[in-house]
């Protein structure tokens, strides 16, 4: 049984269907986005006419959803590329700690057992008390300080060009501690298999001067379906404190 149904359309034509299930899995929320297509071809990539007239895919056609009808965001289509760019800046201090045996040149951009278990269990006396201190607000404090110190110098997963210091200080101060921390975790846990599958968009908005939130959204076409670590990214974040949903976009009926 739904717990409600919204439906309304845009003066552009688009249609747009918002689903809430009351159940505790990744179907628990779906926003079913319609719009009019461009090519949705089996085989091809799927092409839709964006809310400015202009050609563009799903992602890009659901982040103007977003940032008018769906709620003011700002967001950018980022996949993992900016979280690890984050958890780059600030677990840099963690990064390059002195642990012994893991760097043999300087030209390393990382340890090398960053992709390994031993990451974490060799530096779990320095992550914690550094989770800690994210999870009770410091992390806009850390990132600021992490990019004055070390912009433009090689660290794996970090890319200096694609985001702002501006932009990042707002997502890490809507995203907030407690989901910073988590996210942080898991990929020092296990990099190799989180560094992927992230939700397609991150959106974030402010409420006044200090306080603000942040959603993070899996965008589907008319033939997508959900990877299985795309399935597990969206399960953790949603027991993590995350807001995270997916958007699907398909082709609106046909006028008669």
């Amino acid at each position: 049984m739904y717990h409600s149904i919204k439906i309304h359309e845009t003066l552009s034509g688009m249609v747009f269907i918002t689903v809430v299930r009351p159940i505790s899995t990744v179907d628990s929320w779906w926003v079913h986005m319609q719009g009019r297509p461009l090519n949705c071809k089996t085989g091809t990539k799927s092409r839709f006419y964006g809310l400015d007239g202009e050609q563009c895919g799903v992602e890009q056609l659901a982040l103007q959803y977003y940032a008018g009808e769906g709620g003011g965001w700002l967001g950018v289509h980022t996949e993992s590329g900016i979280w690890l760019t984050i958890f780059g800046l600030l677990m840099w201090d963690i990064i390059f700690s002195d642990v012994p045996n893991v760097f043999r040149t300087k030209f390393q951009t990382a340890p090398l057992d960053m992709e390994t278990d031993n990451f974490y269990e060799a530096r779990k006396s320095l992550i914690e008390p550094f989770l800690k201190n994210i999870q009770d607000g410091m992390a806009e404090e850390i990132l600021i300080a992490s990019w004055e110190s070390h912009l433009g110098t090689a660290c794996r997963g970090i890319s200096w060009d694609k985001q702002s210091l501006s932009e990042l200080r707002a997502i890490v101060a809507c995203v907030g501690g407690p989901c910073l921390a988590s996210v942080c975790r898991h990929l020092a846990q296990d990099y190799r298999n989180w560094s992927s599958g992230m939700p397609d968009l991150l959106l974030w908005r402010f409420h006044g001067e200090y306080s603000g939130e942040a959603k993070l959204v899996e965008v589907k076409g008319p033939r997508d379906r959900l990877s299985e670590q795309q399935r597990a990214w969206l399960l953790f974040l949603m027991d993590s404190g995350f807001n995270a949903e997916v958007c699907r976009v398909s082709p609106a009926p046909a006028s008669v």
